[in-house]
């Protein structure tokens, strides 16, 4: 699962059962989640032999405690507005700009069907 907030970027896999990663590009994505989110003993590893630099290495009981901050402190009317405010998030803006018109061409919006051969 991708997920783009005000907090970070973070993909959140499970590599075998009941061990899950949260990943981030940018150490200060976890650092975040792990300054606000009471996660006993979480470490962020990191290497440069994947794709995800950064990762936590954790249980699902965890990954629920962050989706739960991660909603409860969903607090604006416009994601892309909020995070060109955030100065720890503002260089990520024009990466989600790009997504959202990918998903806007790719899916419709504003009446707009999606593009065709997609």
């Amino acid at each position: 699962m991708w997920l783009m907030t005000k907090h970070g970027f973070y993909s959140i896999v499970q590599k075998q059962p009941g061990e899950f990663h949260i990943r981030a590009r940018v150490r200060q994505d976890l650092e975040n989640l792990v300054t606000r989110v009471p996660l006993p003993g979480a470490e962020i590893h990191a290497t440069k032999a994947a794709d995800y630099s950064f990762r936590i290495v954790t249980g699902q009981g965890d990954v629920r405690k962050v989706m739960q901050f991660l909603g409860d402190s969903l607090d604006y009317s416009n994601f892309k507005d909020t995070v060109a405010r955030t100065p720890d998030q503002q260089a990520k803006h024009d990466a989600y700009a790009s997504v959202w018109h990918t998903m806007i061409d790719a899916l419709g919006g504003y009446g707009r069907s999606p593009k065709q051969g997609r």
